[in-house]
């Protein structure tokens, strides 16, 4: 049970003030953890390595709101010019202070008529108070062994529920709600799914610096930036009307909206110790689908299906994480801009996150430099059952050198998209070679070739790493790409090695198999030879050690011209 949390205004009325009261825990560049209030945060921004929530979804939904701060309170940035002005002035967030002076009525976790992210006077009509695993999303439904909070929720501090409920409104689940009092949609008692909380949505994705203030600035668009559409009454929740029951069905009208958008109606029940119960019902709706323009933090992928729907083309909907594929293997939807067009089309296939264009925009225009290391984090939440519950949390993360990003210099991007296609080939050929031994020796399944790609993923993942956010040190990427080739040859070559020999007598001896055009005599030599064979052709020979240096550059670029990219 945590610790008790008594809080409590100058006249004994219960309050919260998130401006000053520590609720954010955050990690210090000296690599201890602390607590810290909103204020807190934006003053001691430069000595601070990053947020850490209790999930990584509650950390990027925190992020959020501490951005949705910022672009208030600074009324902007309105250009380039603006922004270049905040990132050379250390104490550039002093601004943030006044601001959420003025604005403090609104961050009361408690207050009586306006609480923080929440609706005063929320009820059911049997006035029923819910568990608070409706919005604790660390206690998995059904699985209450893998949580420490076994098995249910029985209170939590007022730093832990502000936490979560900014973490409902951003990632709550769908599926069948309780019907609270004077929502028009309640049918009886109940409203039917309305959808997962707006960043449920998304594959999210944002910029990490090296320190929290270097985050926050580099996520902090430009409202100038093409592509992205912020109008001027853009405004917080907390500088909107107070949402009563219900939901209203409107259109963000910017990056502020959209990053503190409320999806959700609760009101935390709770005593002088902390909250113990919740109501939580559905709130402003908000379709997914043609959002680019607004909200930046995702990339996204055109629908044919919701074109053939709608007809009209194109139709963007945000391209969600995949939890089986690591972000490395995926860079081409970070560093790509606009990405497979169609012929004599005008739309891509992919929209990279316009927060990767916004800072290719500041590479491009000389703002940071083209050394300059950021790490891409993609974080997202993958849910199951009608999105009634969360199966899965996407945390993952690439260092880059923001060159990558570059609008007129796409000789970085277009070498890391086609190292990976280079790992993606020779991962390929070791999974034939696997699927190939077992045939040679009569026990064929799915099973060799797929523990045979894990693995050599698993061992290319850290050298590519490594590789990528060494690669702007040159001024030559195509030599750096046949370095890599090289790298990738010598460990799945070695892996080859490992599988020829535990093959077995059986797949020595081989054994006759159908091929697309008649039999072959299948074994263990033959099937070494195809992959060597793939190899050879698929990295252009990296291993010839009698190959001059610009016989090998050649190889890479007549590779790249042929990767997809």
């Amino acid at each position: 049970m945590p610790e008790t949390d008594q809080s409590s205004g100058g006249d004994g009325v219960l309050s919260f003030d998130l401006t000053v009261r520590p609720w954010i825990p955050v990690l210090r560049r000296n690599g201890t953890q602390d607590e810290l209030s909103l204020r807190e945060v934006f003053e001691q921004a430069h000595d601070l390595r990053r947020i850490v929530g209790d999930l990584p979804t509650q950390e990027f939904a925190l992020v959020r709101l501490l951005l949705a701060v910022a672009h208030d309170a600074f009324e902007g940035p309105q250009d380039i010019d603006a922004w270049s002005e905040l990132w050379a002035e250390e104490g550039c967030f002093a601004p943030v202070g006044a601001y959420l002076e003025a604005h403090r009525g609104r961050f009361d976790l408690l207050d009586a008529g306006a609480p923080f992210f929440q609706t005063a006077g929320l009820r059911t009509g049997k006035d029923e108070v819910f568990s608070l695993n409706r919005i604790v999303a660390d206690v998995p439904n059904g699985e209450p062994f893998f949580t420490a909070r076994m098995p249910t929720v029985e209170r939590l501090t007022f730093a832990e529920a502000a936490r979560w409920v900014v973490h409902a409104h951003a990632y709550d689940t769908s599926g069948i709600k309780t019907g609270v009092e004077g929502d028009k949609r309640v049918k009886g008692g109940r409203v039917y799914p309305l959808g997962v909380g707006w960043a449920g949505n998304l594959g999210g994705v944002y910029v990490e610096g090296r320190t929290l203030r270097e985050t926050l600035l580099l996520n902090l668009v430009a409202a100038d930036t093409a592509n992205l559409e912020i109008d001027d009454q853009d405004a917080p929740a907390w500088r909107r009307e107070p949402c009563g029951p219900g939901g209203a069905e409107r259109a963000p009208t910017g990056v502020r909206d959209l990053y503190t958008w409320q999806t959700r109606r609760l009101r935390l029940h709770f005593d002088e110790t902390g909250v113990h119960g919740v109501v939580l019902g559905y709130g402003d709706p908000l379709p997914a689908r043609d959002r680019q323009h607004r909200e930046p933090m995702t990339a996204w992928r055109r629908s044919k299906p919701q074109e053939k729907k709608l007809k009209r083309s194109p139709v963007y909907l945000p391209r969600e994480h995949a939890p089986e594929r690591s972000a490395w293997r995926g860079i081409g939807s970070l560093v790509a801009g606009e990405v497979g067009k169609d012929q004599g089309s005008e739309a891509g296939a992919y929209l990279r996150p316009g927060i990767l264009e916004w800072v290719a925009r500041l590479v491009t225009e000389g703002e940071l430099p083209r050394g300059f290391l950021v790490r891409a984090r993609i974080v997202g939440a993958c849910y199951g059952t009608q999105q009634s519950v969360i199966d899965e949390i996407v945390d993952d993360h690439v260092s880059m050198a923001v060159v990558l990003l570059h609008r007129q210099d796409r000789r970085y991007a277009e070498q890391a998209v086609a190292a990976v296609a280079d790992a993606d080939l020779a991962v390929n050929a070791l999974g034939d070679l696997a699927t190939n031994l077992a045939r040679a020796a009569g026990t064929e399944s799915d099973g060799p070739r797929s523990t045979a790609r894990d693995l050599a993923y698993g061992l290319l993942e850290a050298p590519y790493r490594t590789w990528l956010a060494h690669l702007a040190d040159t001024d030559d990427p195509y030599v750096q790409r046949t370095a890599w080739q090289q790298q990738v040859y010598e460990i799945v070559g070695g892996l080859g090695d490992r599988l020829m020999a535990t093959a077995g007598d059986a797949a020595w001896q081989g054994r006759t198999v159908p091929l697309k055009h008649g039999t072959e005599w299948l074994n263990s030599a033959l099937a070494d030879k195809w992959f060597r064979t793939a190899l050879h052709k698929g990295l252009g020979r990296p291993d010839s050690a009698d190959m001059p240096p610009d016989a090998r550059t050649a190889s890479a670029l007549e590779t790249t011209a042929k990767a997809p990219a």
